[in-house]
C-alpha cells in the first residue's frame, strides 16, 4: 500500500487539481491511502470533506512581502508547521508528497526534502513561490501548460475533476436546477470561491440590460459578496453551486476569472468564454487565458475595464452575435494540449513512476 500526502489549497486553482488526483488514486488504486494537507481557511475545508477524503490542517502562513511584525514571526511559525508535517509523515507512514502550490505546499516540501520523494504539480502557466521552492528538491515536476518555466518539467495537462465530465446533463435538466428557462440562452457568471467584486458588481448593475437581450443570468457570487437587492426574473443569484457540472451544462456563454482550473474546464467543455483575469498576484491568470484568447476561443477584458459601460458597448454585442459564440465553441473543440480529461491520469503515472524509482 502507498500512502500519498497531497499538499495545497486556498483557492479552487490549487484545490480542484489536487482533488482530481485524489479521485484518480481512489478510483484506480483503491488499496492506497490519500491524505490531504491544507489550512482551516481555504476552500479545501469545504471540498475535501465533501469528497470523503481526510483533511489535515496547518495554519495559513502567507510569505511575507514586506518587513513588519508578521515577517519577524514568520520563520518561527513556518518551522512549527514543518515540524508538525514531519510528525505526520512519520506517524502516517507517508510514501510520497505531491504539492500543488498554496499555503500548505511550501512547508510540506521542506518537511519531506531528503526523506521522501516530492512531486510538484504547477497548475498555472506562471509558477508560484511555493512550487519554485519545491522544484529544487523534487523527484519530478508536472506542469499543466507547455512552456511553464520550472526545472526538469514534464507536461501532463491540467488535472480536471471527473465530475465535471461525468455529471453533465441536458440544458433542460440543468436550467430547471436553477429555476431558469432552458429555451433561452444563459450567461454563467462566477469569479472564484470567495467571489470577484468587480465581476459581481458590474453584472448586478448591468443585469437589466443583459436580460433585455433575451439572455438569462446564472450568477455564482462566492462567499464574500452579497446581492444588494432582489434579482429580477431570469437572474438566478447564489453564493455557491455544488453541482458545477450542472452550471456548465446550462451555460451558453461563461463570464469568469481565468484561474487555471476554470480555464481548463471551460476549454475542455467547449464553452464560449469572456475572461476577466484577477488583477493581483504575478499575472498568471492573464497568461492562463492566453491560448484561448489567441485562438479565438475566448475574449479577455481587464478587470479595471469590466464596467457597466463595457457591458453596454461590448458584452451585449457578443450576446447578440450567435455566430461569434459558435466560433468560440468550435475553437475550443479544436483544443488539444493542456485542456483535456487526461491530466489527472498523466499526473498519477508520473507520481507512481517517481515513487517506484525512489523505492528501487
Amino acid at each position: 500500500m502507498t500512502t500519498y500526502l497531497l499538499a495545497g489549497g486556498g483557492t479552487a486553482g490549487h484545490v480542484n487539481p489536487l482533488l482530481a488526483l485524489a479521485d484518480e488514486i481512489r478510483d484506480n488504486q483503491p488499496g492506497d491511502e490519500v491524505l490531504i494537507l491544507g489550512t482551516n481557511e481555504g476552500l479545501e475545508g469545504k471540498l475535501v470533506p465533501e469528497k470523503n477524503f481526510e483533511l489535515l490542517t496547518i495554519p495559513k502562513l502567507p510569505f511575507p512581502r514586506k518587513l513588519n511584525g508578521y515577517s519577524l514571526k514568520f520563520p518561527f511559525r513556518f518551522q512549527s508547521s514543518v515540524k508538525k508535517i514531519k510528525r505526520i509523515l512519520k506517524e502516517r507512514k507517508v510514501d510520497v508528497v505531491v504539492g500543488f502550490g498554496g499555503y500548505a505546499a511550501a512547508p510540506a516540501y521542506m518537511a519531506a526534502k531528503k526523506q521522501l520523494p516530492i512531486i510538484v504539480c504547477e497548475p498555472n502557466v506562471l509558477p508560484g513561490i511555493a512550487n519554485k521552492i519545491g522544484a529544487k528538491w523534487a523527484k519530478a515536476v508536472a506542469v499543466a501548460y507547455e512552456g511553464t518555466e520550472l526545472p526538469n518539467a514534464t507536461f501532463v495537462g491540467v488535472p480536471i475533476r471527473k465530475e465535471i465530465f461525468k455529471d453533465q446533463v441536458s440544458k433542460t435538466v440543468a436550467a430547471k436546477e436553477f429555476g431558469l428557462d432552458s429555451k433561452k440562452p444563459i450567461l454563467l457568471v462566477f469569479g472564484g470561491s470567495l467571489g470577484a467584486k468587480t465581476i459581481n458588481d458590474t453584472v448586478w448593475q448591468a443585469a437589466e440590460s443583459i436580460l433585455a437581450t433575451g439572455w438569462q443570468i446564472l450568477q455564482i457570487t462566492g462567499a464574500k459578496w452579497d446581492a444588494p437587492g432582489t434579482a429580477a426574473k431570469g437572474h438566478h443569484v447564489t453564493k455557491y453551486v455544488s453541482k458545477m457540472a450542472y452550471a456548465y451544462s446550462a451555460a451558453d456563454l461563461v463570464l469568469s476569472r481565468s484561474g487555471a482550473s476554470s480555464v481548463a474546464e471551460i476549454t475542455a467543455l467547449a464553452k464560449a468564454a469572456v475572461y476577466v483575469p484577477l488583477p493581483i498576484g504575478n499575472g498568471e491568470q492573464e497568461l492562463n487565458a492566453g491560448w484561448a484568447v489567441d485562438h479565438g476561443a475566448a475574449i479577455l477584458v481587464k478587470d479595471e475595464a469590466f464596467t457597466p459601460e463595457w457591458v453596454e458597448t461590448s458584452l451585449l454585442k457578443i450576446l447578440q452575435d450567435s455566430e461569434l459564440i459558435q466560433q468560440m465553441r468550435d475553437a475550443h473543440r479544436r483544443a488539444t494540449s493542456a485542456h483535456n480529461a487526461s491530466g489527472a491520469s498523466n499526473l498519477l503515472a508520473l507520481v507512481n513512476q517517481a515513487t517506484s524509482e525512489n523505492h528501487s
